[in-house]
């Protein structure tokens, strides 16, 4: 709202929706034609805050439900593979660099070196 405000009314600016011939400002530039521009724009935004804010709720209420149901969220916690301590302890000692010992696990780097020091 305040940005077709500024447009309209500061800068002096035309704004033409291609879909929505009411709020095509070019061809009214007389108080008839300001106010059913600003009466249609103000109903749209109230409109579209009204579904984003129904559309949180039931996206709020929809994750609560998945909770208690024992639904979980996010990426499926990794388990090691059977060599990880294997080569952690190569990795540790200096005998396999990080990029090797990530590679004879199966993980990237920045998971290796995550997991490593995770066990500290």
């Amino acid at each position: 709202m305040r940005q077709w405000k500024t447009v309209t009314q500061e800068k002096g600016a035309d704004i033409v929706v291609l879909d929505m011939p009411l709020l095509d400002t070019r061809n009214r530039h007389d108080l008839l034609g300001t106010l059913i521009s600003d009466l249609v724009l103000t109903i749209l935004s109230y409109v579209a805050e009204t579904e984003r804010t129904f559309i949180r709720t039931r996206q709020a209420e929809g994750i609560d439900a998945a909770r208690r149901r024992g639904v979980r969220f996010g990426r499926p916690k990794l388990i090691l593979p059977e060599n990880f301590q294997a080569e952690k302890s190569r990795y540790e000692s200096g005998e396999i660099t990080l990029s090797h010992a990530a590679r004879n696990c199966g993980m990237s780097r920045t998971t290796f070196w995550e997991k490593a020091r995770e066990q500290i």
